[in-house]
């Protein structure tokens, strides 16, 4: 696997055990974190802040289904749960797009289908 992949696979890990230092530590200072439909955030601090999204509780089951990479480009795509506080269990399906600024990621673009909607 490469350096980029092996990096991406750290980031999804951290996540699962909500390991902020982890996370950051692959990260720019002036990392760029786009979630259409949701929210813009620049900058470790700004990042810091969505790991644990006070909306859910515990750290979420997150599932790599491919990795596919391109230059300075690794997608991640998978599928995920988590527990909203109020909704209760959410399932959804995740295309994440990781660009890296030599061995960090300087841009992350998450575009998340809930599975259980409706």
């Amino acid at each position: 696997m490469s350096q980029h992949k092996d990096a991406v696979e750290a980031y999804f890990q951290g996540f699962r055990l909500s390991d902020h230092e982890a996370i950051l530590g692959l990260l720019t200072d002036e990392v760029v974190w786009d979630l259409p439909g949701h929210r813009h955030l620049q900058g470790k601090v700004a990042f810091d802040g969505e790991i644990e999204n006070p909306a859910f509780e515990g750290s979420p089951v997150l599932a790599i289904d491919r990795l596919i990479e391109e230059g300075d480009t690794v997608v991640a795509v998978g599928t995920g749960t988590g527990r909203h506080k109020q909704a209760g269990p959410f399932e959804f399906a995740y295309c994440d797009v990781f660009t890296f600024e030599g061995d960090l990621i300087a841009r992350v673009e998450s575009y998340v289908v809930p599975l259980n909607a409706g």
